[in-house]
């Protein structure tokens, strides 16, 4: 079964599962693995109270069709909510978050989550109604990265971003029409990243809400990036030459 009633989910794959496990804040109740999977994971797998051995296709049984397992399940608790002030106040400067607007399909906020562990960023920030919900295909494209870089999911994207200009936060909104190149708006302290949805792109309420707005230069071949894309340049150019 995919989803539990109870609201825990089926997370997998090595990487995903290596990094939940040496999560506290993860709850893990139960480990379905392959010998090899356990041979890989080693002491990760210690002080579970369940871990079941058995084959790849009875992994595979508890899980969506075609979801790539490495032969490991893990039955995990959704991560306990964050408070946004809580984050942003205890991370290092200069500060870096990134702010998803109605960005919806797990496969793109995965890779977002990825970039963002990779390049040091301190926290995503998602909307309640317009995210995905953490399951095993976030934990998957996020590579660990679910388990890495603290995500805030709040009510209301203006408002949190509101929220961070207080704070001290330079917030950009990323565009394909932006006033100018992202490397040119990078300005010294701490940067909120603003990323739309493919196709709609920003909504006005969420653009009218930063400071600026910046684009990546391309040729002009191709009109737009892939999102997760986009957020993986723009965590670089942000990160470029700024001690973290």
């Amino acid at each position: 079964n995919a989803q539990t009633s109870k609201g825990g989910f089926w997370l997998y794959g090595i990487h995903a599962a290596r990094t939940a496990l040496a999560n506290p804040r993860r709850v893990v109740r139960r480990a379905v693995v392959t010998d090899r999977a356990q041979a890989e994971l080693g002491t990760s797998l210690k002080g579970l109270d369940s871990v079941t051995l058995a084959s790849p296709d009875a992994v595979s049984r508890l899980l969506p069709p075609g979801a790539v397992h490495q032969g490991v399940a893990l039955l995990c608790e959704p991560l306990p909510a964050l408070d946004l002030e809580d984050v942003v106040q205890g991370a290092a400067a200069p500060r870096l978050v990134a702010v998803l607007d109605q960005v919806t399909d797990p496969h793109n906020e995965g890779a977002i989550l990825r970039s963002a562990a990779a390049f040091g960023v301190a926290a995503v920030i998602v909307q309640d109604r317009h995210a995905p919900p953490e399951s095993g295909a976030l934990a998957k494209a996020a590579s660990g990265g679910l388990d890495l870089v603290p995500r805030v999911t709040v009510v209301n994207i203006a408002r949190a971003l509101e929220e961070l200009g207080r704070a001290g936060f330079y917030r950009i909104a990323l565009a394909a029409d932006g006033e100018a190149a992202l490397r040119e708006a990078v300005p010294a302290g701490d940067v909120a990243i603003v990323l739309g949805a493919e196709g709609a792109g920003l909504r006005r309420l969420v653009r009218e809400r930063c400071d600026a707005s910046a684009f990546i230069p391309m040729n002009g071949v191709m009109e737009s990036l892939n999102v997760s894309n986009a957020a993986a340049i723009a965590f670089y150019e942000l990160r470029r030459g700024r001690t973290t």
